[in-house]
């Protein structure tokens, strides 16, 4: 098995693959690579049996997160009794740990939300009575959108238990490993005693795997540069504080090399627990141990045996490991560097070393960062050539440095602290300035199985090609690479496909139209809910749910938004769009205002806000929506809204913002005739509008109705409802049904829901 562990390692890789995109074909190509291997005996029998059994394993070892929820086998309202298998994470506000069942072995997320104490008998390994409601999780509602509910289903955990009080509560006992967890909570406390709170916010996310107190806005700055890496505790930091516990013991401690090696592989699964016990913490812990471990045993083992093994490993731990993303781009990354490590070492030039790093780093995880994030920044192999060798010979060693001198440092701590504080405000200020002025991101979408096996075939072989010197045909291989970057990208240009959706955001509207060959993308609608602290729109439907479809389509640009009228929920999202994405044009009716902010967002860019009236016809690359209202000032923002007609894959559609019944009437008189084949229900189903005579006159069949799940406003009003039932329209909500989309070719199209 020796230098052939990968493979096996492979077969778990193709059952997970056949897994999570219900392909078993998958495992079957893996079966027969491998048996050609043996064919040209290039494998051996055991090899080939042992590679096989792990994968057929492995199918049925791995979860598979498309399953429902198991049911649970008691009432609802019966307590829960088990223990707690995972740190208890306290904040200022809010308190919650996992709590597996005695009875059934399922794990619960139990969360509590309130500035009460909770009773310190809450900790790692307590036996615990739970008094509350398990429920289902919240799922995610649109394409793209962030789904909690498949989050902690990764985790193994399919339920969560809202507490009304800490004293729903009731707990005793521990774990051997808590004190471990309490070490790491006085540390935490301890360094913002010590420190500054800007050194103590760094040193805690970079030593103990606690980033919380990193704000959000640096947070997503790193990820947007695929940086975050830097933030998660990986072989650097685990490389840093063996070595210097290794030179503590032997230099000052006086231990011999062999005490001091088994002092080391002790205190790894420590400081795993310490820092966080992220799956590339454990990663680098169990490599690092066992490499110590094969020296001391004189066991001949190359550096991508022992990744294999401890992927391996791992894994028969926790089978839900596989799913999180830490674990996924650690082993990514450190397997392609591991494949290019002679590569890397033919540069004798730091600076193109650092480069090398860099570029297979970023490219080993393109297919995961367009997965997960949609996007990919080129320039991010460049700026990591800079920020990495920062955090690499400046950040981390003076974190651990400062961490271990506290003690003892007497007045050398503050200036350390003060050196730091100074240098690193200057960073994240180029780090500000490079993103506002390069961040320039590659907008990728989702890119299919074909194409990522294909980009890991291609990449594979354009590196071995590199690695051999044959430079002609890695360079080669390097334009098959960006050829098929460039057709996955181009794909919306050259498909006859089109779609309209209406996005679930809750009590609001937010309707995309992509035309078929991405000739034009049209926002109907940009909603948000309410700031209740501050009173103005938040930007959490933007963030959450309209951001992420657009990403999720690979959509960069917008070649107008249409508003209805504006009342936040049709506009509030307005601001954020227009600061993160082009936008060509604003439309919006002669007797509408929007908000100032909107004017202060487009001013100085290249948008054009254009007003237009009952009877205008827009065409926007070729295609046209008609204005049908309003045509004079009718006094309320409602009953002012824009009302648009057009035809969308063989279908006519009417948007009525939210006018009211008496607007409706004002468009049948003045639009004799007018049919609709889909209606978008005015006012979210309101009971002002929608009236019996409308629907009559235009005869929908299908009604679409934007609706926020168990809204305080009674929407949809069940009068209406009866009223589409009774005239034969097709309903379709989002609170039911999430997003709903119209996909279309020609003038063929189907609906579907996002929500089965």
């Amino acid at each position: 098995m020796r230098g052939y562990w990968y493979i096996p390692a492979l077969g778990i890789i193709s059952s997970l693959l056949s897994i999570l995109f219900q392909h078993v074909w998958i495992i079957g190509i893996f079966t027969l690579w491998i048996i050609w291997l043996y064919a040209r005996k290039k494998l051996g029998k055991w090899l080939l049996i042992i590679s096989l059994a792990a994968s057929l394993l492995a199918f049925f070892y791995l979860p598979d997160l498309n399953d429902p929820p198991p049911d649970l086998p008691y009432s609802q309202q019966q307590p829960i009794t088990g223990q707690i298998t995972s740190p208890v994470n306290k904040t200022e506000t809010t308190v919650d740990f996992t709590l597996t069942d005695n009875g059934t072995g399922k794990d619960f997320l139990i969360t509590y939300f309130g500035d009460e104490l909770v009773d310190e008998s809450v900790k790692f390994g307590a036996s615990c009575t739970i008094e509350g409601t398990p429920e289902l999780p919240e799922t995610g509602r649109n394409p793209g959108q962030f789904d909690y509910r498949n989050y902690l289903a990764s985790q193994g955990v399919y339920y969560q238990v809202m507490l009304d009080s800490p004293d729903a509560v009731t707990c005793s006992g521990g774990s051997i490993i808590e004190p471990i967890y309490q070490l790491r909570s006085d540390l935490t406390e301890y360094i913002h005693q010590k420190v500054s709170p800007k050194t103590a916010i760094w040193l805690n996310a970079l030593v103990l795997g606690d980033d919380s107190g990193i704000s959000d806005e640096t947070k997503e700055r790193f990820q947007r540069w695929n940086l975050t890496h830097l933030l998660a505790i990986s072989g650097l930091h685990v490389g840093l504080i063996v070595g210097f516990l290794y030179l503590l013991l032997v230099t000052y401690a006086g231990m011999t090399k062999e005490k001091a090696q088994w002092t080391v592989m002790m205190f790894l699964p420590i400081y795993a627990f310490l820092a966080g016990g992220e799956p590339s913490v454990w990663r680098a812990s169990t490599m690092v141990l066992l490499f110590i471990l094969a020296r001391k045993l004189h066991w001949r083992s190359s550096t991508l045996d022992v990744l294999s093994i401890v992927f391996i490993a791992l894994i028969c731990l926790d089978k839900y490991i596989v799913y999180q993303i830490g674990f996924q781009l650690s082993f990514c990354v450190t397997f392609g560097l591991l494949l290019s490590k002679d590569w890397i070492a033919a540069t004798t030039n730091s600076f193109f070393s650092i480069l090398k790093i860099s570029f297979i780093s970023q490219m080993m995880i393109l297919p995961l960062q367009a997965a997960y994030f949609f996007t990919f920044q080129p320039l991010s192999i460049l700026v990591n050539t800079v920020i990495v060798p920062y955090f690499t010979l400046f950040v981390i060693p003076l974190m651990f440095a400062v961490l271990l001198l506290a003690p003892v440092a007497g007045f050398l701590l503050p200036l350390l602290d003060g050196l730091f504080v100074q240098i690193h405000d200057w960073f994240l200020l180029f780090m500000q300035l490079v993103d506002q002025v390069a961040y320039k991101p590659l907008i990728i979408g989702s890119i299919p199985l074909a194409g990522t096996v294909l980009y890991y075939i291609i990449f594979v072989s354009f590196m071995m090609k590199a690695e051999a010197a044959r430079h002609k045909a890695a360079f080669a291989w390097g334009c098959s690479l960006t050829l098929l970057l460039i057709i996955i990208v181009s794909k919306p240009y050259v498909s006859p496909d089109g779609k309209v959706t209406m996005l679930d955001i809750g009590q609001g509207d937010a309707i995309v139209v992509e035309l078929p060959y991405r000739k034009s993308v049209v926002l109907i609608d940009a909603g948000a809910t309410t700031d209740y602290d501050t009173g103005e729109p938040s930007e959490n439907v933007y963030k959450q749910r309209i951001k992420p479809y657009l990403l999720s389509q690979g959509i960069g640009k917008l070649d107008a938004i249409f508003v209805s009228h504006g009342d936040m929920d049709h506009v509030g999202s307005l601001p954020y769009i227009t600061a993160d994405f082009p936008v060509q044009y604003i439309i919006t009716s002669h007797y509408d205002s929007l908000d100032d902010s909107v004017h202060e967002t487009v001013r100085g860019t290249e948008t054009d806000i254009v007003r237009v009236e009952s009877g205008d016809v827009l065409t926007i690359s070729g295609h046209e929506f008609k204005v049908l209202s309003p045509d004079e000032d009718n006094g309320s923002p409602n009953e002012n809204s824009l009302v648009l007609y057009s035809e969308l894959g063989g279908k006519t559609w009417l948007f009525t913002g939210d006018i009211g019944t008496e607007t409706e009437s004002g468009i049948i008189r003045d639009y004799p005739g007018l049919q609709s084949d889909v209606l978008k229900v005015a006012h979210h189903g309101s009971g002002t509008s929608t009236d019996s005579a409308f629907l009559k006159e235009i005869q929908p069949a299908y009604g679409l109705l934007s609706v926020g799940e168990n809204n305080m406003y009674g929407h949809p009003d069940a009068d209406v409802i009866r009223l589409l039932k009774k005239e034969n329209v097709q309903k379709l909500r989002t609170d039911e049904d999430g997003a709903i989309q119209y996909h279309f070719r020609g003038k063929e199209g189907t609906f579907s829901t996002f929500l089965p």
